[in-house]
């Protein structure tokens, strides 16, 4: 049974966030639901957002607005000669949080992050099938069980992990949300009561926020964490107020029933942006959107008929109504803000002749399909109905019919990674470190079919230039790697590349201490409210 909050909605007016008079409360107005609180699980951005980033920690995190790892649980790290063995001083004295359902009793050592990881690349770990219909998406994903040869304990406070071969974006791996350093001792204790389900239901971490409660598709609460090892946030309760519908957010946000909301349609933002008593953020996304077909099922296993598809689809439309220009059109898998991003790769042009012709030439022809459409709002795709609309209607023109199915956000993400999906679903991803690998071969790789590769798409030509990427550690010879690697994508045109977008977030014009983060983070350790 899922551990709930008992709190009913109407406490999330202003009179509640107003608290007591001397505690501080801070109301997100959350676009989703958390698929869990195990972040070792899921990939999804709002999944992480509500555990990894207020629950946990990682040994290295990411310097706030920036994508550059840095010291976290780990005060320190060595890297041998040969590029395949990191090891790591951890902070000394660091607590995990006191709940009404767990007390620890030792502080973080070197057994918690060996089994924090290890469950994830070892399949004979009593850990690694903890909760039916999960699997350690990222890990396997981006090659960790094959990379990792062993993780072991030097003494409480030193871990060592030995690689199979050289691994450039490693550091930058750990310190992605995936990688959260959870309590062995709080894994042990659930065990022994039977009760391992709860690891993903009542989290436990070193992070700035204790979890407090759960109310499903309605609230989640956090409490600060007296005992948190670095900078104490400056609020005392955290709440997040699950809202998916862009426009009840704006409004929320307006009438202050929350301080910040992710997410905005495009048509409210102008609005916004003249409202004297909000304030607006915004940069280029490290993202991109995008429609993946299922590369193994007829007729799309046909290159020809997914770049005849390709062909009709109205990208300039899509990102007109659905971003009011707040967006551009997507030629590569990789946004452009992207170092090794190729500008000499040519869009497929809108050209609906030519897709008829090349369908026919296929030989398909009556074709019907599934479009996809995710049901919440993310930044590289703000109204996925909208644009499946538009799809629909532009593979109309081809005489292609298209059916709109969508599902709840964690259905969504799990039935879309099946093997046998039908039809196309639109997608997205926010880069994660700021490394290529995290788009090429997290998302296209042959290791990530299954799981985030939703094309099930493996190539070995580019899967062979991604890998190779992997273990170089000149940036310049990785540049050019993946470089080529976006030419075969192209050529082989797995996806539809939609759009790159605009990051905006709203917040209350009191609200400091915000930091955008190009990776799409919402973390609030550091938010304050002014009086």
């Amino acid at each position: 049974m899922k551990y709930r909050l008992t709190l009913a909605a109407a406490l999330l007016s202003a009179t509640f966030f107003a608290g007591a008079a001397s505690a501080k409360t801070f109301v997100y107005c959350s676009e989703g639901s958390p698929e869990g609180f195990d972040p070792g699980l899921y990939t999804a951005g709002t999944t992480f957002d509500a555990s990894a980033h207020p629950i946990y920690n990682r040994l290295l995190e990411f310097k706030p607005g920036t994508t550059q790892p840095e010291a976290a649980l780990a005060q320190s790290w060595e890297l041998s000669a040969d590029g395949t063995v990191y090891t790591f001083k951890l902070r000394p004295n660091v607590k995990f949080q006191t709940t009404d359902f767990f007390t620890p009793t030792r502080a973080m050592n070197a057994d918690d992050v060996i089994f924090s990881i290890g469950r994830q690349v070892k399949t004979d770990d009593a850990w690694h099938q903890y909760v039916t219909g999960t699997s350690w998406e990222y890990a396997e994903g981006m090659g960790f069980p094959k990379l990792i040869k062993s993780i072991e304990k030097v003494d409480d406070l030193t871990v060592k992990f030995t690689l199979n071969r050289p691994e450039a974006p490693f550091l930058a791996n750990l310190a992605m949300p995936f990688a959260s350093i959870m309590s062995k001792e709080y894994a042990d204790s659930l065990d022994k009561a039977g009760k391992r389900e709860q690891l993903n239901q009542m989290p436990v971490g070193t992070g700035p926020f204790t979890f407090v409660g759960y109310q499903q598709d309605a609230v989640i609460r956090y409490k600060k964490n007296v005992d948190y090892w670095g900078t104490a946030p400056k609020i005392d309760d955290l709440v997040f107020a699950i809202t998916t519908d862009a426009a009840v957010r704006y409004q929320k946000l307006k009438a202050g029933e929350c301080h910040l909301m992710p997410y905005p349609n495009a048509a409210d933002v102008q609005s916004m942006k003249s409202d004297k008593n909000l304030k607006v953020m915004e940069q280029e996304g490290l993202n991109i959107a995008y429609l993946a077909y299922n590369t193994t099922q007829a007729p799309f296993d046909k290159v020809e008929v997914r770049k005849a598809l390709n062909k009709a689809i109205n990208k300039k439309a899509i990102v007109d109504a659905v971003f009011q220009g707040m967006a551009t059109p997507a030629t590569n898998p990789i946004p452009p803000t992207m170092w090794s991003y190729n500008k000499s790769v040519k869009d497929d042009s809108y050209d609906l002749e030519a897709a008829k012709k090349m369908l026919a030439d296929a030989g398909v022809k009556d074709l019907s399909m599934k479009v996809w459409a995710m049901p919440v709002s993310r930044p590289y795709m703000l109204n996925a109905r909208r644009a499946a609309e538009i799809i629909q209607d532009d593979f109309a023109k081809i005489g292609v019919k298209v059916e709109i199915v969508s599902f709840e956000w964690a259905e969504y993400l799990q039935r879309s990674k099946a093997k046998d999906r039908d039809g196309a679903a639109i997608m997205g991803w926010t880069g994660d470190n700021g490394d290529p690998d995290n788009f090429l071969d997290t998302l296209l790789g042959c290791d990530a079919v299954g799981g985030n590769n939703r094309a099930q798409w493996c190539n070995k030509e580019f899967d062979d230039l991604v890998k190779k990427a992997k273990v170089v550690a000149d940036q310049g010879e990785r540049t050019k790697l993946y470089a080529q690697a976006q030419e075969v994508f192209k050529k082989d045109a797995p996806w539809a590349t939609i759009d790159h977008s605009l990051a905006i977030v709203p917040m209350a014009k009191g609200v400091t201490g915000f930091t955008q983060s190009p990776l799409g983070d919402f973390t609030f350790e550091a938010v304050d409210i002014a009086e």
